[in-house]
């Protein structure tokens, strides 16, 4: 049997350990290897949706971002099947899917990350060195070992999160913003944090992972108390301009 795809996120999960991670927002892999050196990290997310990343970017950033032994996550634009093959072919971990806003967004996503008889992915993993494997040794643990997450931010996806979890996808994460928004009920209300808790627990109940986006450590430390298993931390744009904003301060005062 060939070894599994090398995934620090997927053995977090395995592990049932908390996994800490990051945003990249900016392309190139000095930002990303620069991220994921970062102490006690196990993940990095490439944003090629609302960060600057577009999918020319992604081989150099996985390979920078893997060589660290973290695990290369991309999020793509939408729910494409060809966005998903050219993210996960260029050797990502796995894939983030925005506005999953249906369980059959969900099952069409999962079944765009497997290859058959499982899905429909084409068989091209000619770029997956940051997997650790190539070719027949990659597709053999590929659909296993790939970590499929996709965005729960939508007050149909709250209704279905049940449904949405039983389609083969491992996690389950919060975008706290658009939920509110989307839910237009205030962020940190009642409702809304009741929208949040309700994702958590149907995770548990699934054995599924549970995660959210926060900003910075505080908020990440308060979301791993109430159980989640998967954090955000930090985007490197804010990392970036917090720093500059206390350095100035501090050289000011």
């Amino acid at each position: 049997m060939p070894e599994s795809i090398i995934c620090p996120l997927r053995r977090a999960i395995k592990a049932q350990k908390p996994a800490l991670g990051a945003w990249i927002t900016f392309p190139g892999a000095a930002v990303a290897r620069t991220v994921a050196r970062t102490p006690g990290i196990t993940w990095a997310l490439i944003d090629a949706e609302h960060g600057l990343i577009t999918d020319s970017d992604y081989y150099n950033m996985v390979n920078a971002v893997a060589a660290c032994g973290v695990s290369p996550i991309i999020r793509i634009p939408s729910d494409e099947a060809w966005m998903v093959k050219r993210a996960l072919d260029s050797g990502a971990h796995g894939v983030m899917v925005p506005m999953v806003n249906s369980t059959e967004i969900a099952a069409k996503i999962v079944s765009a990350c497997k290859y058959p008889p499982e899905g429909i992915r084409g068989f091209g993993p000619m770029f997956t060195h940051a997997a650790g494997a190539l070719g027949d040794d990659y597709k053999a643990t590929a659909n296993d070992d790939l970590v499929i997450a996709v965005q729960i931010e939508n007050p149909n996806s709250v209704k279905e999160i049940d449904a949405i979890l039983t389609t083969g996808v491992d996690v389950a994460f919060i975008g706290p913003f658009d939920l509110s928004v989307s839910m237009n009920v205030p962020f940190g209300s009642p409702e809304h944090e009741g929208a949040i808790e309700k994702i958590r627990l149907a995770c548990k109940k699934a054995g599924k992972t549970s995660a959210i986006f926060c900003l910075n450590g505080e908020q990440a430390k308060m979301r791993l108390a109430q159980g989640f298993d998967m954090v955000s931390v930090s985007t490197d744009i804010d990392s970036l301009g917090n720093f500059l904003t206390a350095a100035f301060a501090t050289a000011q005062s």
